[in-house]
């Protein structure tokens, strides 16, 4: 299953800052520019100059729906008529499906049987179809069957060119919004935002220091840094179903080596403390994949300089009542 359009294994240079600034002309009319938040008792508690750059608010609930409609926008006639296929757990699945229905296209998620009710319902509401597998661990396989069997086009939920360009969108509006940010600090899940943005940041101001923040019980981009090698996810285990990939990517991997200067880890009590923090503190609620950044933040884990600027990406605001309840109790 290629992950983009060239044949030979992908490089750090297969995404450039022009294709972020033709992803935001192909995609501005059908998303919303979200806002940078500010917060002075989470500062304070981060001994930084604190600001929330807040995606929960864009459609679909999450950062998600920029690469997606990047990737569809740019399909052709012929891979219109067969399709879009893709896995998610929930989040891509929204944006797939909402720039499906954008292009006029059919879209087919595998998501594990256990992913958030109120996101399967979304994907669905936008018209994609859904499919079901025992979990994230293994999803590749019955994909790429699929996808081989009925020739429908593969768009990954991060280790693909035109998805990195499109999340390396919200990079221009940091800069634009914060321009003496000094630090930021992005959820990983497969690593499509954290290269989206650090390959646009670093272009443009190579001083800023990039951090990305995995869950202990789901770090397969760490775990790829260290090995130097591509790896696979064993026994997930964390309530930022967000960022729970299946398997790092070439693609995103060969930028997250190049651009990114940190990838730490975050255990689920740090989350759940970050998610119940920015709702009691902040008033906006998201997702624990959201509260990730902020969660590593707090732990002082991304070695920002005390009153330094600071931006943390909220990814994403897609949660149910159950896992809410569940959070505010532990």
């Amino acid at each position: 299953m290629t992950s983009g359009t060239n044949e030979q294994a992908p490089t750090w240079h297969d995404v450039a800052l022009q294709d972020v600034y033709e992803a935001r002309e192909r995609i501005s009319a059908l998303i919303h520019r979200t806002p940078m938040l500010t917060s002075a008792t989470l500062g304070r508690m981060t001994n930084t100059d604190l600001h929330l750059k807040a995606e929960m608010f864009q459609r679909t609930g999450s950062f998600k729906v920029r690469g997606a409609l990047n990737a569809a926008i740019q399909l052709s006639d012929e891979q219109k008529a067969r399709g879009i296929i893709t896995f998610s757990a929930g989040n891509h699945g929204q944006g797939i499906a909402y720039a499906a229905r954008m292009v006029g296209c059919r879209a087919l998620i595998f998501m594990p049987k256990d992913a958030t009710p109120a996101k399967v319902e979304a994907i669905q509401g936008y018209g994609a179809e859904t499919r079901f597998v025992e979990s994230m661990e293994g999803i590749l396989d019955v994909i790429d069957t699929y996808q081989r069997d009925h020739g429908m086009t593969f768009i990954s939920p991060f280790n693909h060119p035109h998805i990195v360009a499109g999340q390396g969108t919200v990079g221009l509006e940091i800069l634009e919004d914060v321009p003496e940010v000094e630090t930021i600090v992005v959820p990983i899940g497969g690593g499509g935002l954290v290269s989206g943005i650090a390959m646009t940041i670093k272009s443009l101001k190579p001083d800023v220091r990039i951090v990305g923040v995995e869950p202990e019980g789901a770090n397969i981009v760490k775990r790829s840094l260290e090995s130097g090698k591509i790896e696979q996810a064993h026994d997930i285990h964390t309530i930022a179903d967000g960022l729970a990939a299946p398997a790092a990517g070439e693609l995103t991997q060969a930028i997250i080596r190049h651009y990114v200067d940190d990838v730490v880890l975050v255990s689920e009590d740090e989350i759940a403390q970050a998610n119940r923090l920015i709702l009691m503190r902040q008033k906006v609620l998201v997702e624990p994949s959201g509260a990730a950044a902020t969660a590593a933040l707090l732990a002082g884990k991304c070695g920002a300089r005390v009153g330094g600027s600071v931006v943390s990406v909220l990814s994403g605001g897609n949660i149910d009542e159950a896992k809410l309840a569940r959070i505010l109790t532990m």
